[in-house]
Formats: structure tokens, sequence, C-alpha cells
């Protein structure tokens, strides 16, 4: 199997543990990281989270109010190097927080590293989602 390969099946774990977080479950999202200080996220509510942990966390409190949608991948492009691979593309869906749907379709750039001999994330960046912020913003007022 190419690096190509293996950074294509690690992208399509990524998404599957996407999913299932979208579901509640984040739990295979634990898998699909890098661990360290190094990993970031950029996330579609906005903010930056830096440390696998402190990433980790907000994939938690993201599954703690969601109730279900669809999320993939579409227009992928991906550049691998030896031990880091840079993946583009358009993310699009649903996504249900708190029983608010929001329709996903933003740009994103996923960089994985090879860690242990597998391909995992190290850093995912989103463009900002008004559907989501806009939930986010009434759950923040109702509360």
């Amino acid at each position: 199997m190419t690096n190509l390969d293996e950074v294509r099946r690690a992208s399509a774990t990524f998404y599957a543990a996407l999913n299932k977080m979208a579901q509640g479950d984040d739990t295979a999202m634990q898998a699909v990281w890098i661990k360290g200080a190094g990993v970031t996220a950029l996330h579609p509510i906005g903010g930056r989270d830096i440390g696998s942990d402190t990433v980790l966390a907000s994939f938690n409190k993201v599954a703690k109010i969601a109730g279900g949608g669809d999320i993939r991948l579409e227009d992928q492009a991906i550049n691998v190097g030896s031990d880091m691979a840079v993946e583009t593309g358009v993310e699009v869906g649903t996504l249900t927080l708190a029983g608010h749907q929001a329709r996903i379709e933003h740009r994103v750039t996923n960089v994985y590293q090879r860690q242990g001999g597998a391909w995992k994330l190290a850093h995912h960046h989103t463009d900002l989602s008004p559907g989501m912020l806009e939930i986010l913003e009434r759950l923040t007022k109702a509360a």
C-alpha cells in the first residue's frame, strides 16, 4: 500500500469518527489523532485548540450536544510526503446540535503525520460555519 493509499484510509477513518461524533459518540475520535502538544485544530465554531488533550476535549463537548448528522468530504486533494500529508477539500452535510440542524459546507485542511507506523491527524482547520455559530448563539441566549 502506498503512502497516498494509507492517507486516504486515515481520512476515511477520520470522517467515520466525525460522523460518530455527530451521533453523540466521540470514542472513535480518540484513535485518529496523534498524541502530543503539537496537535492543533481551528474549528467551524471559531477558536484554536492546541495539544491533543484540548483538541479531543473540544470534540467531546460537541458530541455531548450532537444529535445526528452526516458530514462528508468532497473535492478531496492530497499531497503526501514521507511522514507528513496535507489534505484539502470541502466538508458538506448536516449536523444537529441540541435539536437544531445546521447545514455544513466549508473548506477544510487536514494535516496527517505518520506516528508509530500509522497516519493520524495532526491538524484540522475549517472555515467558520454560520449555521453552527447561529445555533450556539441561540443556545447561549436561552441559557
